[in-house]
Formats: C-alpha cells, structure tokens, sequence
C-alpha cells in the first residue's frame, strides 16, 4: 500500500469504541482516564468539556499532526491527524483500548461495536458534489439527469456499506462528505472547504472468549489498509487528486 500522505491533503485513522451502557461520567473517573493516556502522550494537554457530557484531550493543532481522545456518554474515541505512520496511530489507539477496561470499567461484554476509519481531505473551491461526479461518475441510471442543460449537482455523496462475514457482525462502509450548499452553488462564491472519503470497518457485539479490543481494532485496521491498497488508492483517492489539480 503507497503511503497514506501522498492520497490526500490530509489523512487521520480513528478508533471508536461504542458501548451498551453509560460509561462513568464522575470526576474521578475520566481525570484518571485521561492521566493515564497523558503519561503515554505528555503532549496531550489540552483538556475541555463539550456539550452532552463529552470531554477531550488534545494535543496542539498547529503542527499540523496531533492526537485526540474523548471520552462521550457511550463512545470512547481516539484520533491521530496526518500520523508519520498508520502503525503509529494504531498503537495510540492500542494504549487507550488498555486503559479503558481498567478506568472506564468497559469489559469484554460492554460492546455495541468498535470501528476504524481512515479518513481523507481534499482541500477544493469549487462545487464538491459536482467534482465528485465529474471524477468518480455516477451511477448509470442517473447519467441523464446529470445532462439537463443549466442544471447543477447540489447533492452527491454516495456511499456503499458491505457484510464481510456471513452474519454481518464485520462490516465496512464507504461514504463522502461534501461541504457545498445551495447557497454556495447560487452565488458562486465557494470556500476554501475540505472534501471528506470515509473507510469505516466496524464489528458489531461483544468479544469473543480469548478475543481482546486490541485483537478486534487491530484485524479491522488491517481490512482498512487491504481495502485502501486494492479498491481505493488509485480508484478513487487518485481520480479526486487529479480532478483537483486540472481545476
């Protein structure tokens, strides 16, 4: 598999952890949760709460690369932004499935499902939705809608989500974010917006007997990197570089 920076402005690989009951939200509990990731990542100091009991610690934004964890109601995360390497990242997001069972008191059993996505950016001025069209096609059924004359695509963000095992417990999702509205496409006027491919492998359920979170996290990472080497790379992470660039 090429490497992860040269597909996109920037890229990021994430771990969400979702479980079936609430996760302690007293005092006591998340500051240890997050002094334990602190001692691993001195960097991480940027400490803050959000709306709906979700907290987060952060390293500085302004290199370019951090990480990132929260710690939501049922959901503990954990994110590194354009990492020097996707085994970098994964053994980040190893450490804070360790510390969870023990600081959160998430077991084996507290699993609604655990996912990781490789996400990529592309920073373009322009109509996303109809870059994406014009660099991805769409559909063939759709084709003569896209040939009316004066018309414009103000939404396009396709997506294919897939079974890999016989009773669905793994699962892989692709999908797009665009950031352009009606009112960008009426006016002409188009930010400078970031255009969002998402690869989500998800297993759903709780473990196996002998199965860790590490185990699971780390079998799904490998379907993500399989899927962006053999199906996404030069399929479509390339055509959206090149639609970009001839812009």
């Amino acid at each position: 598999m090429c490497p992860l920076d040269t597909l996109s402005d920037d890229y990021y690989v994430n771990m969400n952890l979702n479980t079936e009951m609430d996760l302690p939200q007293n005092r006591e509990s998340v500051l240890h949760f997050f002094e334990q990731v602190q001692r691993i990542y001195p960097k991480m100091r940027n400490f803050y709460s959000r709306e709906r009991g979700e907290y987060v610690l952060e390293e500085e934004k302004d290199r370019g690369s951090y990480r990132w964890t929260t710690v939501e109601l049922r959901r503990v995360c954990s994110g590194h932004v354009n990492p020097p390497s996707v085994d970098e990242a994964l053994q980040q997001h190893a450490h804070i499935l360790d510390i969870v069972p023990y600081a959160l008191t998430v077991t084996p059993l507290d699993c609604e499902s655990l996912n990781v996505m490789f996400g990529f950016d592309f920073t373009y001025r322009g109509n996303h939705n109809q870059l994406l069209a014009e660099a991805l096609g769409v559909v063939p059924a759709f084709e003569r809608l896209t040939e009316i004359p004066g018309a414009s695509i103000v939404g396009h963000e396709p997506s294919l989500q897939l079974a890999l095992d016989d009773d669905c417990r793994v699962q892989c999702r692709l999908s797009f974010e665009t950031r352009t509205s009606a009112y960008h496409v009426r006016t002409g006027d188009y930010p400078d917006e970031q255009l969002s491919v998402y690869l989500t492998a998800r297993r759903y359920g709780g473990l196996d007997p002998n199965e860790t979170y590490i185990d699971v996290m780390q079998r799904l990472a490998t379907v993500c990197r399989r899927l962006v080497g053999d199906c996404i790379a030069e399929q479509i992470l390339r055509p959206l570089q090149e639609a970009i660039a001839i812009k």
